[in-house]
């Protein structure tokens, strides 16, 4: 008999089943939860709740495992490119060289972007953020592109379009806000290295591919491809349940990524390390302040809510920002505030006692500063990098053939009814 457990409520008994993932993790079904009993869940947050099954990424946080498609992400880091984990998290298996090559050029045969779109550029305000133009831009792809005639071809198209349009999207918006000339893809470049010349090149100074540096963006993006039901992937799926096209499901996506707390965290490192800078340089005045549970002060970069043990995307990230430092050989304080924050924090018994280590938007900060990215950037590149995972959690929940349209439900605590009082005698 398979494991259940038993709820007792009003002195009735109800049992509710288990499912077990392939992993061996346990979860209690409570799909007929209210039709049976009446009775909902309350789970701020939704730590405790599972919104779905999926075989795309396992992550174990206690343990420190990352997994996609069930090969550990340090493997993909160190012989994987981006392209590749982009085929493997859409496809479910690792392509075949010939599959590889035919996903480049696509890839290359839809990289353009409208020329109509610069008009919308242009039109936004200097100041506005690149992640609150890229959410419009995304949505704004399907008014130029309609659906196609089958939803297998659309589907293909639209996935090659999108991961091939975002990252010249994005790379636009830096120019425009600039006041450059845009830069197009070239065929030549795979896809990092066109991306970084799309950012840097100018007709005065031609931007010098340096393959060291174009392997950290392939590691950063693969870093950051998927990581399960976080907050943006939620999103994503949530939108996407109500059958609406991938490229406004993607724009949910990019929305709550921006938020400070999820891929906004990467930024805020650098403004952390620019506030401790403007107070003097004073890093063990930021690590005290941390430890003080009466003062409001975090350490942006430590710490993670999933992971109680070390981010295992943080080891690698870390391998690769000492190897980017050194080569670059950057003078740069905020760098230097960092390494020596990192290492006071690393030796500290409160960070050491409560799990609170370097993650990975410590390093990735820190890498994309030394690479040029500017900060307000930051999101933007962690949202390209996302985006093969937030395509391959959409196309698994249309595929799935128990799709619900995503409806939580609540605890009312408002006032009971109050009949209306006329405005004459309120």
């Amino acid at each position: 008999m398979k494991d259940k457990v038993k709820l007792i409520f009003e002195g009735k008994t109800y049992e509710l089943p288990i499912v077990t993932g392939s992993e061996g993790e346990k979860a209690i079904d409570i799909s007929n939860l209210r039709q049976k009993t009446g009775l909902i869940t309350l789970d701020p947050g939704y730590a405790n709740t599972g919104s779905c099954t999926s075989s795309i990424t396992f992550m174990d946080g206690e343990k420190g495992i990352l997994r996609y498609r069930g090969i550990p992400v340090k493997q993909l880091a160190e012989h994987s490119s981006f392209i590749e984990t982009v085929y493997l998290l859409i496809n479910g298996v690792l392509p075949a060289k010939e599959e590889l090559n035919n996903m480049s050029v696509l890839f290359n045969d839809n990289s353009l972007v409208h020329e109509d779109m610069q008009i919308f550029y242009q039109n936004f305000p200097r100041a506005s953020h690149p992640m609150g133009i890229l959410s419009s831009m995304v949505n704004a792809l399907r008014s130029f592109y309609p659906e196609l005639e089958t939803i297998e071809e659309e589907i293909n198209i639209t996935v090659t379009r999108l991961l091939s349009k975002v990252r010249t999207m994005a790379a636009m918006s830096y120019k425009i806000s600039r006041g450059h000339k845009v830069v197009y893809p070239r065929p030549d470049l795979k896809y990092s290295a066109n991306f970084l010349n799309m950012m840097f090149d100018t007709p005065v100074r031609p931007y010098p591919i340096d393959e060291d540096l174009v392997k950290a963006l392939d590691v950063f993006w693969i870093l950051h491809a998927d990581h399960e039901q976080n907050c943006s992937t939620s999103a994503v799926r949530l939108v996407g349940s109500g059958r609406v096209n991938l490229y406004a499901a993607i724009s949910a996506g990019i929305a709550a990524l921006w938020g400070p707390l999820h891929g906004g965290a990467n930024q805020a490192v650098i403004e952390m390390l620019t506030d401790i800078q403007n107070d003097g340089g004073n890093y063990r005045r930021a690590i005290e302040r941390a430890k003080d549970k009466n003062d409001s002060f975090r350490l942006m970069g430590f710490g993670h809510r999933v992971y109680k043990a070390y981010d295992p995307r943080a080891k690698i990230m870390k391998k690769m920002c000492d190897k980017v430092l050194a080569k670059l050989k950057i003078s740069d304080p905020l760098l230097d505030i960092a390494k020596e924050l990192e290492e006071a924090a690393l030796k500290d018994d409160y960070f050491i006692e409560y799990n609170l280590y370097p993650n990975i938007d410590f390093y990735s900060g820190i890498v994309l500063r030394a690479m040029g990215i500017p900060t307000n950037m930051f999101t933007v590149m962690f949202a390209i990098g996302r985006l093969p995972g937030w395509i391959a959690q959409w196309k698994e929940s249309v595929d799935d053939p128990k799709w619900k349209l995503g409806r939580p439900r609540q605890i009312y605590t408002g006032p009971i009814k109050t009949d209306y009082i006329p405005i004459e005698q309120r």
